[in-house]
């Protein structure tokens, strides 16, 4: 069994936020009250029960979007009221469901994260120890507060390119969220001026949500067959309506060309020295050898 669930409308505001077309996402004074539509689809062959609800969720540091178990509420769900709140559908019928929020006059400020489930099971469910429970949700991103919006912004540093144990090799670079809202972020990247003149890509960049003054790694892993040596890297991340863009030199597989340039000044001049003391001290001896003679 399976259910299917999405986003149907999104506020004018946000037209142009590829985000607001998947998530629940706004910003509203305490008090306040927004709707939106939710689609649901049984994507089963049998007839199945769909019970709607929502449920709370969090953006760790490290883990980023995290889901809450089973119904554990929190602020945000407080809020939330679905109609209908259960569906009985027929293989590949699809019904929508109204999802109004009303924020409560005393609403802690800040971001509040959330996610509407839509979770199936048999109609005339047996009696049963252990069930199989199925679930498909929207995302709620709802910041809270007085004043306008929080700004959405962050920053790209630190590419680099390697080659994992594996042989495989990959790029990274560190993202920082710099503003005030969760983001979400996806991306491209692009090779150029390689060994040989060589070009590749675009390359898929995956990096998770990364919340308010967190920060994260963009990763993306290329062909094994890409040639060692040094490649121009343009990384392009987005969040919304936020896109951040560097490039940089980076090398895979091998020192950089200034540190074998380094490696190979210090040998010569190791060399160099070696036969500098060399020579000092055949002078040294020829000198002492003549004297001898001289008397």
């Amino acid at each position: 069994m399976s259910v299917g669930i999405r986003l149907v409308d999104a506020p004018v505001s946000r037209r142009d936020d590829e985000r607001a077309h998947r998530y629940v996402i706004d910003h509203v004074g305490p008090g306040e009250r927004i709707r939106r539509r939710i689609a649901v689809t049984n994507l089963s062959d049998r007839r199945y029960r769909v019970l709607l609800y929502p449920a709370a969720a969090a953006v760790h540091r490290k883990d980023g979007f995290v889901f809450a178990p089973g119904r554990t509420g929190n602020e945000l769900t407080d809020w939330v009221t679905l109609e209908p709140g259960e569906l009985v559908l027929a293989p590949e019928e699809t019904a929508k469901v109204w999802t109004e929020i009303t924020v409560a006059d005393d609403a802690t400020r800040g971001e509040h994260y959330g996610v509407v489930w839509a979770e199936i099971s048999p109609e005339h469910e047996p009696a049963e120890q252990v069930r199989n429970v199925v679930r498909a949700g929207v995302r709620m991103y709802l910041s809270v507060g007085p004043d306008g919006e929080p700004r959405s912004d962050f920053r790209v540093d630190d590419l680099t390119g390697a080659r994992t144990a594996a042989g495989v090799p990959v790029v990274t670079a560190r993202v920082r969220n710099t503003g005030g809202r969760a983001l979400d972020l996806t991306g491209k990247l692009t090779l150029s001026d390689g060994p040989g003149g060589l070009s590749a890509g675009p390359f898929n960049v995956r990096a998770g949500t990364v919340g308010p003054g967190h920060s994260t790694t963009a990763k993306a892993t290329l062909d094994r067959r890409l040639p060692d040596g040094a490649w121009t890297a343009r990384l392009t991340l987005v969040s919304g309506r936020v896109e951040r863009e560097t490039t940089g030199r980076i090398t895979i597989g091998t020192k950089p060309a200034t540190q074998r340039g380094g490696d190979t000044a210090m040998s010569v001049l190791t060399v160099g020295s070696l036969v500098s003391v060399a020579a000092t001290a055949l002078l040294a001896a020829y000198a002492y050898h003549r004297r001898n003679r001289v008397r």
